[in-house]
């Protein structure tokens, strides 16, 4: 059976976050223009705020093993879009991925030309060498 209570996990933290910030959002609008007249309202926002704030306790302790980098609240620190933060991620890795590529079919190359060049000096030895590593003829 597929266990799907992760996916709603996410979908509750996501929820509850929304409604926080919708909330804080209100709250500042509030209190940038208050009036005593609006005292009822603001009053009513801080209590939806810790509410809130305990919704998303709870939703806290369901998703207590996963981990943030460091380097996502940089990027929100700066104002950046945290997936960006993957997106670059990936990006890196690929680049790197290319790059080690490289260097492995450089070093595949220099072996097989070291071996060409080893056998024309030394051909008795690197039939050894050959018959060691199983190979049957040398390489062209």
């Amino acid at each position: 059976m597929l266990d799907v209570s992760p996916i709603y996990r996410h979908y509750d933290i996501t929820e509850h976050l929304e409604k926080f910030v919708e909330n804080i959002r209100q709250l500042g609008i509030i209190v940038s223009d208050f009036q005593p007249s609006s005292q009822a309202g603001l009053n009513q926002k801080l209590n939806f705020i810790v509410t809130g704030l305990q919704d998303i306790d709870k939703c806290r302790q369901q998703l207590h093993d996963i981990t943030v980098p460091l380097e996502v609240f940089e990027y929100i620190d700066q104002g950046r879009n945290p997936q960006l933060y993957t997106k670059e991620c990936l990006e890196r890795a690929l680049a790197k991925n290319e790059q080690v590529k490289g260097k492995i079919d450089t070093m595949k190359k220099f072996k097989s030309l070291l071996i060409q060049e080893l056998s024309k000096v030394f051909p008795e030895d690197m039939a050894k060498y050959r018959s060691i590593r199983g190979e049957d003829h040398p390489p062209s």
